[in-house]
Parts: structure tokens; C-alpha cells; sequence
């Protein structure tokens, strides 16, 4: 189905920057970056993934999305990337989002890619499509010699916050009363910062989040005018062969440039019990969750409350992972029985959602949902969807999200600068 050709790049960061620019002129473009000189990762398959132009693709509402993109990912049997947003939920249960929705994004959206790039160390796979691998060589040369734009953009962006602080703190303890209630035990809490007739240059956004943030699970994603710039550094779920894992975060602490300060933060994270019991209620969350699926006793804790530091926040997470009978359990069934991921929820999970779009003021779409792929043989690989910008370029809307999580111990206006913690650097590229 796909020619082959593989190579080795002398000037990694360089040629990375010459493919992201050379993508541009593709409407579908997926582009996935590990950042891998600057975290050490787990379980990581390729540093870089590049998916353009699509042969065929999948878009759709949240109604039977995850029998349509089962029917399109077992037919198709070849690479597939898109996305998955959180109002996905409402197709798992019975519940809905009614809240305001900016973006305008489609629920599910996954495409077939013409063309791919994948990168480890310096060695780079590229495989086409039959119909078009006479294009090959041509393209990539013109990488190769692809002179590099300066990031000089100038960006016309008014911030708005959506929920104004004091009803945050109004919100947040109203959370609390459910929790007191007894009617949950945590939510994530999350709110809006938003621009209309917003005018950037995706792209340059992009480059300048990533370069301050070299997030482990960064995306620059383009669908027409739909973009989203993400500098995750969380991933939602992967599966290699049998094997299932999941690496939810909870628990966030500052950086700091004087390295004394730096390591007292790091250790006062991984001693903070608030934060400590958060990531093990949601450990628990995901152990359930995965059990659904797995084989008798193969979900186990690998990873408990490990502390991550990233360039921007220390964060703590934990790895667990599982065995699932690859002859009676289809990957999107994987998917669908741990979807939304328990990190963006809280517990118990159905309950939470419910408080969540009671009240917050957006719907999220596609904030607190996956991006990510399929290979041929039915692996996968996908992010959480946080600390990122989206962006719909035809009505000039864009939104960033962010929020935390609200346990029995919350002081609301902690969790207020925390969120403010995490919007740090989208405000920093868009200002």
C-alpha cells in the first residue's frame, strides 16, 4: 500500500523545522513532537511523527462516534491520525454539553494520510501512498532545501477570561459541597480564556509555544481552519501489541531558575500529600478503567506519583499499564471504556461530568481530549489535550483552557493561581 524510503539526517532540529514549514501548504497536517532532547520518556516508539494531506478521512458529532471511527480504522488497516474531544462522553453516556461552543469544531475527525515522516534519533522513515510516491524524492528535496521563515508574526489577540475570578472562587466551592456531599471525591475543574476576531499565524504561535515549553507531547494540528497548538505534556493512553498504558498526571508544582529553589519545589510536589492523594484517586480511576479490558491480573502500577520536571513545571505522574486479548478486544474498545481519560474528570467519573458541565461556562470540545494515531497494526498513541491553544481561523475565535483538580482538601484560591500557573505559557506567546 506504501513505498518506503529511509535516510539519515545530519541536522535533526534543523530539518525538523524545514518539514513543520514545508507542511504548510497541506489542509490536513498532524504533526507530533516529542521534544525528546529535552525529556527523558518512556515507552517512546519515534522523536518525531509527520502526517499530511489526506486520502480519505472520518469527520463527525458524538452520536455512535466510536462504532464510525471502529468501522473506519478496521477497514482502512493503514495509518490513521486525528483527534477525539471530550464531548465524546456523551456518546459513552447519558449525558450532553450544552455549554457555549466558540470553535466549532467537529466531535471526531481522523484521516488517512498521503504522506508520512517518521523520526527516531537521526534516521527518518518516509512512507506514501502508492497513488502518489512519484512525489517522493521530489519532496524531499524540497525539504532538504526548504529556506526557513523567522518567527516574526505580529498577532492580533485581546484575551478574555470567561470566568472572572471571584466566580471561580464561587464555582470552586460550590464543588467542594458536592464533595462534602459525598456525591463525588474530585472533579477537574476547568475555565476559558478566549479571543474573537482573533488574527495569528498558527505556525509561529506554534513554534513559540513549543520552544518555551518542549512538552513531550506536542502537536501542531491543521484541519482547513481548524488548528489546535498544544504543548501537552501528558499522555492519554498507548498500546503496543497486547500491552496498554496510561500515564495520567496530577499534581503540578512551579519552576524555578535558581536550582536550590528548583529542587525544594520538586521535593515539596512529591511530598505534598493534597497532590499525592489526587494522582492516587485517579490511579485508582484509571485501574478500573483499563480492568475493563485486560486480561485476568495484568493491570498493575508501574509508576506511582513519579515526579516529571518539564521546562516550564514540575508534574507529577504515575504509569499503569495492562494486557489486553488482542483476538477478542478491538483497540477502539480500548479507547472508548477509558474515554475521557480520568486525569481530565475526576471520580466517580460519571458523576463528575455531570458537575462539570453544570458548572463550567464552555463546552471543551477538544481541550481535555486526545490527539493521536493508529498504525497498520492497530497500535496507537495518544495525548491528553491541555495546556493548548485552538484556534478556529474562519470565524477568528480562539481558546485556551485550564484548569485543576478539586478534592476535599482544595483551598479555592490555590487552585485559582495554579490554573494561572498552567496558562503562563499561552499568555506569554500570544502577548
Amino acid at each position: 500500500m506504501r513505498t518506503s524510503f529511509y535516510t539519515e539526517i545530519s541536522d535533526v532540529s534543523k530539518f525538523k523545522c524545514q518539514l513543520l514549514q514545508w507542511s504548510q501548504s497541506y489542509n490536513e497536517i498532524v504533526y507530533l513532537d516529542s521534544n525528546v532532547e529535552n525529556n527523558n520518556q518512556k515507552y517512546l516508539q519515534y522523536d518525531l511523527v509527520v502526517a499530511v494531506e489526506a486520502f480519505t478521512s472520518i469527520k463527525t458529532d458524538y452520536i455512535n462516534s466510536f462504532q464510525s471511527l471502529h468501522q473506519y480504522q478496521s477497514q482502512t488497516k493503514d495509518w490513521l491520525f486525528g483527534y477525539l474531544s471530550y464531548d465524546l462522553k456523551n456518546d459513552l453516556e447519558d449525558l450532553k454539553s450544552d455549554n457555549l461552543d466558540g470553535l466549532q469544531f467537529p466531535d471526531l475527525f481522523f484521516f488517512q494520510p498521503k504522506k508520512l515522516f517518521l523520526l527516531k534519533d537521526n534516521l527518518l522513515e518516509i512512507h506514501y501512498l502508492k497513488m502518489c510516491d512519484d512525489e517522493l524524492e521530489f519532496d524531499f528535496n524540497q525539504i532538504l532545501n526548504f529556506k526557513l521563515q523567522e518567527n516574526s508574526s505580529h498577532h492580533n489577540v485581546a484575551i478574555q477570561q470567561r470566568i472572572k475570578r471571584a466566580d471561580y472562587l464561587t464555582k470552586t466551592t460550590q464543588m467542594l459541597a458536592h464533595i462534602q456531599r459525598g456525591d463525588i471525591y474530585e472533579a477537574n475543574f476547568c475555565m476559558e480564556f478566549f479571543a474573537e476576531k482573533a488574527i495569528i499565524n498558527p505556525l509561529q504561535i506554534y513554534q513559540k509555544l513549543n520552544e518555551i515549553s518542549t512538552a513531550p507531547n506536542s502537536v501542531y494540528f491543521k484541519n482547513y481552519t481548524n488548528f489546535l497548538l498544544c504543548a501537552s505534556p501528558e499522555r492519554y493512553l498507548k498500546k503496543i501489541e497486547s500491552k496498554i498504558i496510561s500515564q495520567p498526571i496530577k499534581g503540578t508544582a512551579m519552576r524555578h531558575e535558581n536550582l536550590k529553589l528548583d529542587e525544594k519545589s520538586k521535593f515539596e510536589l512529591a511530598n505534598n500529600q493534597k497532590e499525592r492523594c489526587e494522582n492516587i484517586m485517579i490511579v485508582d480511576l484509571v485501574r478500573n478503567d483499563l480492568s475493563r479490558t485486560a486480561t485476568k491480573g495484568s493491570v498493575k502500577v508501574e509508576e506511582l506519583c513519579k515526579i516529571y520536571s518539564f521546562k516550564q513545571v514540575h508534574q507529577m505522574i504515575s504509569t499503569i499499564i495492562s494486557e489486553i486479548d488482542t483476538t477478542a478486544i478491538a483497540p477502539i474498545e480500548v479507547l472508548q471504556t477509558t474515554f475521557p481519560m480520568g486525569s481530565m474528570t475526576g471520580a466517580p467519573k460519571i458523576a463528575a461530568m455531570k458537575i462539570i458541565e453544570n458548572l463550567e461556562e464552555t463546552k471543551r470540545g477538544l481541550y481535555s481530549g486526545a490527539v493521536g494515531y493508529f498504525d497498520p497494526n492497530s497500535n496507537f498513541d495518544f495525548n491528553v489535550v491541555i495546556r493548548s491553544i485552538l484556534y478556529n481561523s474562519k470565524n477568528q475565535y480562539l481558546s485556551f483552557s485550564v484548569g485543576s483538580a478539586i478534592t476535599a482538601e482544595a483551598i479555592p484560591e490555590n487552585e485559582y493561581e495554579e490554573c494561572l500557573l498552567k496558562a503562563k505559557a499561552m499568555f506569554a506567546v500570544l502577548s
